[in-house]
């Protein structure tokens, strides 16, 4: 049996993930069951490149990211993982090894987890779960295309201005405010650049009062439309 403060962890994994939303109760009091809950610390690694696990990961609480070494040792962010987000399926489904890392970014991240048989058990039982589960590869697919696009057809700014909608979006930024989760060195890492050009480019933006900086990582947007448009949203 879990303890109590496992069990929220659990509870809280199922819930926050859009493709378990739609589930019946007792499809979810058994998806709960075999879910379980493990807290990381900075620079801690769920697994690294090469291992092997069949494991679906799901990220409870703060941030992950997902890297590959270049062949002279330099890392390149591929992808950040914030709370709700999933990982490890390519490894599950295809019974094979991670091609990537996955770091925790964050001093309490929490990691929920289940192992393959029970998910695909539950998936086998669950034909909405399934098609929900499609939709996400798909999603992922989607945005694997987008992100070759944003690094190699975007100017700096760009690639910027989108990191910044990210992060402010996917932390719920009350008045536009947020901290950087990242350091700008991976900051750097994950929009193709150098720190020294992040910093002269928010610089430009704080020159343009599209932000504003209180310190070295808290962030205001201010003209969050404006911003959009320099990034290229819609």
């Amino acid at each position: 049996m879990c303890c109590d403060h496992c069990c929220a962890h659990e509870t809280s994994c199922i819930t926050s993930v859009p493709v378990f939303k739609g589930m019946d109760e007792a499809d979810l009091q058994q998806l709960q069951k075999v879910t379980r809950s493990r807290s990381f610390d900075k620079g801690e690694f769920i697994f690294r490149e090469g291992e092997r696990s069949e494991t679906l990961f799901v990220v409870n609480n703060g941030l992950i990211k997902l890297t590959k070494m270049s062949s002279e040792g330099k890392e390149q962010i591929v992808r950040l993982l914030f709370p709700g987000d999933f990982f490890g399926l390519f490894s599950l489904l295809k019974q094979e090894n991670h091609y990537m890392n996955a770091e925790a970014v964050g001093s309490s991240t929490v990691i929920c987890y289940i192992e393959k048989k029970d998910f695909l058990n539950i998936m086998e039982k669950n034909a909405g779960l399934s098609y929900r589960f499609l939709l996400a590869v798909n999603d992922r697919l989607y945005e694997a295309d987008e992100s070759v696009g944003f690094l190699s057809l975007m100017e700096v700014e760009q690639r910027l201005a989108r990191a910044l909608i990210l992060f402010h979006d996917k932390m719920n930024a009350k008045n536009g405010v947020f901290t950087l989760p990242i350091t700008k060195k991976d900051l750097a890492s994950y929009i193709g650049t150098t720190p020294e050009s992040v910093s002269r480019k928010l610089l430009s933006f704080v020159s343009q009062k599209l932000i504003s900086m209180n310190g070295r990582r808290q962030i205001q947007i201010l003209e969050v439309d404006q911003l959009k448009k320099i990034a290229g949203i819609s």
